[in-house]
């Protein structure tokens, strides 16, 4: 079972996450086990304070590397994961490297995943330096803050784990494997407003299909995404 914890300052964000599609199916089968903690039960700070002005000026507050210790200490210590390659800590950050699939493939083999959801100005550099092991990106623009990202994450690591997806063959064949967009999809009616479904799909030869899907897996990812087949990872 993948235990996932997720360190935040509004846990109220994820109330509804497990309550649909694939992710609802994950945790009813016991596939995976959700966590959520409210970071301002981790300080020592009157009022529940989390964050303070940053050294040398600046607008906003930055998030106190203290609690978040404290968070994952914790953490840690009631998982009590004996191979500690199996857990990670994640910080969801711009700064970080950014998510592919074969990053989403890699998490979805740890046992357990603890996240760091970011907010205000930042986090404390000496949480990034000391206490994550991933620092990730899901793009390259600002959000306000780690909780949005960190859902994005766990849908794609969920729906990756073993007995969640219906057919293990149809991860196989989605955008991204092999750093190719997917094929082209159609279903009833045959015709559309004018529009017609290619022939080939129709014919029945599998075969003939599967070279169709192939050859416009190709063309679609050359066209809208070129810098795909320059990566390796």
């Amino acid at each position: 079972m993948l235990k996932i914890d997720i360190i935040t300052i509004f846990p109220g964000m994820f109330d509804n996450i497990t309550e649909f599609g694939v992710i609802k199916e994950a945790f009813k089968k016991n596939i995976c086990r959700l966590n959520i903690y409210n970071l301002r039960d981790f300080t020592t700070y009157k009022q529940g304070q989390v964050d303070d002005r940053p050294y040398g000026g600046g607008p906003g507050m930055v998030l106190m590397p203290e609690p978040i210790d404290r968070a994952i200490g914790f953490i840690k210590r009631r998982s009590r994961i004996k191979n500690k390659e199996k857990q990670k800590v994640v910080l969801l950050s711009p700064g970080g490297e950014s998510l592919n699939q074969n990053k989403l493939k890699y998490m979805s083999g740890l046992e357990n995943i603890i996240i760091i959801c970011g907010r205000y100005e930042g986090i404390d550099e000496r949480v990034i330096e000391s206490m994550a092991d991933l620092e990730i990106s899901i793009g390259d623009y600002v959000l306000s803050g780690g909780e949005i990202p960190s859902m994005v994450l766990i849908d794609g690591i969920i729906r990756l784990l073993p007995g969640v997806v219906g057919k293990a063959e149809s991860l196989k064949s989605e955008s991204f494997e092999k750093n190719l967009l997917d094929y082209p999809q159609y279903t009833r009616p045959p015709v559309f407003k004018g529009m017609t479904v290619p022939k080939i799909l129709l014919s029945g030869n599998h075969k003939d299909i599967e070279k169709w899907r192939k050859e416009k897996s190709v063309e679609i990812t050359r066209k809208r995404r070129p810098d795909l087949f320059d990566k390796d990872s």
